[in-house]
């Protein structure tokens, strides 16, 4: 118990440096996949690449082969682009913010497979991974 009085900083520094390992795991909590494993499931279970953003920011740039249904159409699109609800539906946006709240519309509508590109295009293209223009 002495030792813990007397080196209560170093105790401290250590916890301290312990959680700020885990802060990137913390981060990515919210779910989402990486590019990689996006690439994987388009490959591997011909996965369906939805792009949530605006027509104007879709055509600035979008990941190869996404469709394009703007999020607030989300709702009334998805079931006639993607007719089969057991395919795997990875959502991507800018970041990954809008995407999340894609992938909660989706699961609502039956997607149990939705998953969310963490961190958008911008993680997509820090991969190197292909990029198109409309």
């Amino acid at each position: 118990m002495q030792f813990i009085i007397d080196n209560w900083y170093l105790i401290f520094i250590a916890l301290v440096s312990g959680g700020l390992l885990f802060l990137p795991m913390l981060r990515n909590a919210g779910g989402g996949i990486s590019p990689q494993q996006a690439v994987q499931l388009m490959n591997r279970e011909k996965a369906v690449l939805i792009d949530v953003c605006e027509p104007g920011e879709f055509a600035a740039g979008h990941v190869n082969g996404a469709k394009n249904v703007p999020l607030a159409q989300l709702q009334e699109r998805l079931p006639g682009v993607v007719k089969n609800k057991s395919l795997p539906v990875v959502l991507v946006c800018a970041s990954g913010m809008r995407a999340r709240g894609a992938a909660a519309i989706a699961r609502k509508l039956g997607y149990e497979n939705a998953q969310v590109l963490a961190g958008g295009l911008k993680a997509w293209r820090e991969a190197g991974l292909p990029v198109e223009k409309a």
